[in-house]
């Protein structure tokens, strides 16, 4: 085995009695060390894991410094997660003076913000300044897609009878026809067209975000109140968003910037999806108009029963309902299969989404079409 293949696997073990007989120094030597604080494990015989990182603010924000010194942005992450889920750092975040040495991101937002209640005055403008710089890069990546795929959605919404050629909807107008089908011609002769339209800047769709803000939906409510706002700055959409647990609180006047939407939510409540419901239902004005979207895992802590009538009779007012368990980029969520089941067989479609398609799930919406035929 070659030396740096070696130097790798003793790195990986993290012991001097690693069997590689590789010897550290320098550089590597304190990569070590800044490796073995958070997951080497200090054992005597039975005796508990011990780790080695400590309780200390100081020494917290020392070591927060090391690892963004030898590793990625990527790494340093992952590495800040482990170390508040495997040695109960979260107390510390609350010190703005470790709060600057971290490297943000949107589990690090959830964090904060599970956190906002009890975090003291002075460590408030650094926890907006770590939120502000998380926001600012997920919003340049993934505001301007969103709303060029729903401003395309939008402008296609409008149907016309008498089309342009390059604005005829074919699947439609086919759709229409059909019982004009000519055997001898082995094909549909068209009497109705049906073409795409174009409308100016008024309204044309109420959009209404209700959002669950429990614990388990940290990462979903750091994207959703993004895309909220980006909903917002479109003129041809009305966008509320209601943040929800057992309680509901509509957040629909702050969203001119997210981080003020963020820091109005509230994580770590219980959950009531059929009150969020009721009061979604009041902010309706044109069913056959509004799309109603509910980021939440499902899992109903209210009424049940309720919350599926609920569910039927907004379904049967005309509006749009989309019921995604979580949109972010952490894999398969977890949700009440249950309760998803009994919204699929009503209508409404119930699933996961990465943020980068949410654009797309938003513009079937809009559309009128397939929501799960955005792939």
């Amino acid at each position: 085995m070659t030396d740096e293949r070696l130097r790798r696997w003793r790195l990986v073990l993290g012991g001097e009695e690693d069997g590689t007989g590789v010897t550290l120094d320098g550089d590597d030597s304190k990569m070590d060390g800044v490796l073995g604080a958070l997951y080497q494990s200090e054992t005597n015989d039975d005796a508990p894991r011990q780790a080695g990182l400590g309780a200390s603010a100081p020494r917290v924000a020392r070591w927060l410094g090391d690892i963004r010194s030898y590793f990625p942005s990527s790494v340093v992450q992952v590495m800040q997660r482990d170390a508040v889920d495997r040695l109960g750092l979260t107390r510390l975040l609350l010190e703005p003076e470790l709060l600057s040495a971290v490297e943000p991101d949107v589990h690090l937002v959830g964090t904060l913000l599970s956190l906002n209640s009890v975090m003291p005055e002075r460590t408030k403008e650094t926890a907006r300044e770590v939120v502000r710089k998380v926001v600012d890069e997920l919003e340049g990546k993934l505001a301007e897609p969103t709303r060029s795929a729903l401003r395309g959605a939008l402008d296609r919404a409008a149907r016309t009878a008498r089309p342009r050629h390059g604005d005829i909807d074919w699947r439609r107008t086919v759709q229409a026809n059909l019982r004009n089908y000519s055997p001898e011609l082995r094909t549909v002769v068209p009497e109705k067209l049906i073409g795409y339209g174009r409308r100016g800047q008024a309204v044309q769709r109420d959009v209404i975000l209700a959002i669950d803000q429990s614990g388990s939906m940290a990462e979903s409510v750091v994207y959703a109140s993004l895309f909220g706002a980006v909903l917002a700055s479109m003129r041809a959409l009305r966008t509320s968003l209601v943040a929800f647990d057992t309680s509901v609180v509509d957040l629909s006047d702050l969203l001119e910037d997210p981080v003020d939407v963020l820091f109005g939510t509230q994580l770590g409540g219980g959950t009531d999806i059929n009150r969020a419901l009721a009061y979604c239902q009041g902010l309706i004005t044109k069913p056959a108009d509004t799309v109603l979207v509910l980021v939440s895992d499902l899992y109903e802590g209210g009424n049940r029963d309720e919350m599926l009538s609920r569910i039927r009779a907004i379904l049967e007012s005309g509006v749009r309902v989309v019921a995604l368990l979580a949109l972010s980029d952490s894999g398969a969520p977890s949700y009440d299969h249950d309760n998803a089941a009994a919204f699929a067989a009503l209508g409404v479609p119930a699933f996961a989404c990465t943020p980068d398609r949410f654009g797309d799930v938003m513009a079937a919406a809009l559309r009128g079409d397939d929501v799960l035929g955005w792939s």
